[in-house]
């Protein structure tokens, strides 16, 4: 079954047959006048409260002077000091985990984007800290969107596969069926016997 427009679903469960791109997604709520965050998660949930009769609507900010916090500790907040993943901050990480090579994980990534949505200004570095050793959560990230990547990794894992010149191409030919379909969004070697004349 072909994935039909967005207007012409009828609810939440039809929708979610489909894979949408996170792109998509915020294409989707800015056309109806609703909050367009930027993680899937959340775009989803806006959806399906869409969906229910909810509208989640964007919220109006006020302009905020920028501080500049010179010292930074466990306690500053994450939305004060201008949070980003530059050198500042992962300098400031590594010192307090003690590793030299300081590298920020999806969860990190996720919740510092929750928390500036949200505006979230109790929450703190000390907090982000405990996101990064699991003592935590606030936001997870979302592995929906690795979909795409686990899809071309087992069909490059197919031996049946190894005979396409252009295999990544060949692949994408086939995720777009799947993708549009209210199919699993998984590669399986009956997939590609079923789809054979359409990809090649």
């Amino acid at each position: 079954m072909a994935r039909p427009e967005f207007d012409d679903i009828k609810d939440f469960s039809e929708f979610s047959k489909y894979y949408w791109y996170r792109d998509e997604l915020i294409k989707i709520c800015k056309a109806h006048g609703l909050k367009a965050p930027s993680s899937k998660i959340e775009l989803n949930k806006i959806i399906e409260a869409y969906f229910s009769g909810n509208k989640i609507f964007p919220e109006k900010r006020c302009a905020r002077k920028k501080k500049t916090v010179s010292a930074l500790t466990l306690e500053t907040g994450l939305i004060e000091c201008g949070f980003t993943f530059g050198n500042r901050f992962r300098d400031f990480f590594s010192k307090q985990t003690g590793e030299e090579r300081f590298k920020f994980n999806v969860d990190m990534v996720a919740t510092a984007k929750a928390v500036k949505e949200s505006g979230d200004e109790n929450f703190t570095l000390g907090d982000l800290l405990d996101i990064y050793y699991k003592k935590k959560t606030y936001a997870k990230y979302d592995k929906s969107v690795l979909q795409w990547n686990r899809f071309v990794k087992d069909f490059c894992n197919d031996e049946a596969t190894k005979v396409f010149k252009e295999r990544l191409k060949v692949a994408a030919k086939l995720w777009k069926i799947v993708r549009d379909s209210d199919m699993k969004k998984e590669y399986s070697h009956e997939l590609l016997e079923k789809y054979m004349d359409k990809i090649v």
